[in-house]
């Protein structure tokens, strides 16, 4: 069982004007985050979210030292390390390893597709061949929709039982509970974090360990007050808050939207800056998810009006 447990959010990822990632930014990000307005038990650095994949290894692993020399507790990080090519995936777990971080987060293979089961576990590893099981934690990251590529649960179960000290939890993105709830049931210690604040409603019941999810880079107190408010009432409230939120983001292309979002909440047009192939929201998009949240419970943080930032360019 890993030390990551409750509310986690996979943290977008800053940029310069030039695309590369802007460590500044990045670091102070995270440290909000995890502070009591952030609301935050922990952080997926470099996942999807985090358009980790648009980077090169060397700007991974930059980012990555970035944050681990910043003094921000690294008991609460899991980072992204998946990759197509084995050595740059196996150099980016090893780069996890050895910088401390509580967690690896690794997609399986993700350019050929069919892959059969056998040949997930043989990938998986090999990479903890290579890396060395003593002392990684390993997550499994589960995305088909993306990856094109599922951890089964057969291939998980197989990974467990051949490195139980290593594989330690899985991120489910596939969206089906009846998936993530399975797991868990029949997987004792194996933490599975579904990929929505919904989820965390459902963490007694289905034995989850938390959530992580792209739209805690803003719901991340109400998802909180979900999990650890002192009443159940309070608990109904930060939940319902959290997914009336995510409902709103999650009707535009999510990674532009988490961004929009962080630029009119914080003033700071920087955020909508996305490494290609992702694109920032079009000016009427942006105008039209900033109409949505004002109808969330976000309108009594910050001013999002459409006057209140500068709009993209279409």
């Amino acid at each position: 069982m890993g030390l990551l447990k409750g509310v986690i959010a996979a943290a977008a990822t800053p940029l310069h004007d030039d695309g590369t990632i802007d460590h500044e930014r990045l670091i102070s990000h995270c440290g909000y985050l995890l502070s009591q307005e952030g609301g935050c038990n922990g952080i997926n650095l470099l996942g999807t979210t985090g358009e980790a994949t648009s980077f090169s290894v060397a700007q991974r692993l930059a980012a990555m030292r970035a944050i681990a020399t910043s003094g921000l507790p690294l008991a609460r990080f899991m980072v992204g390390t998946g990759a197509a090519a084995l050595d740059d995936a196996v150099s980016l777990t090893a780069g996890a390893k050895e910088l401390g971080f509580a967690g690896a987060l690794l997609l399986p293979p993700f350019y050929y597709k069919g892959i059969a089961a056998d040949a997930v576990v043989d990938y998986v590893s090999t990479v903890v061949g290579k890396v060395g099981a003593e002392g990684l934690p390993l997550y499994l990251y589960h995305f088909p929709a993306n990856s094109g590529v599922p951890y089964l649960p057969e291939t998980v179960q197989r990974l467990r039982d051949a490195f139980p000290n290593t594989v330690l939890g899985l991120k489910d993105s596939s969206g089906d509970l009846d998936y993530a709830a399975g797991l868990a049931r029949d997987l004792p210690g194996f933490d599975v974090f579904p990929s929505a604040e919904a989820a965390i409603g459902r963490v007694a019941e289905l034995g989850f360990a938390g959530c992580i999810s792209a739209t805690a880079n803003v719901t991340g107190a109400f998802a909180q007050a979900g999990l650890s408010g002192a009443t159940e009432k309070a608990r109904q409230a930060g939940l319902d808050a959290a997914v009336s939120i995510r409902a709103k983001i999650a009707a535009f292309p999510l990674v532009a939207a988490v961004k929009e979002t962080l630029a009119i909440l914080s003033g700071d047009s920087a955020w909508r800056r996305l490494l290609p192939p992702l694109s920032s929201l079009s000016a009427e998009q942006a105008r039209a998810l900033a109409s949505a949240l004002e109808a969330t419970p976000l309108s009594g943080r910050a001013s999002l009006s459409s006057a209140a930032m500068p709009m993209p360019a279409d």
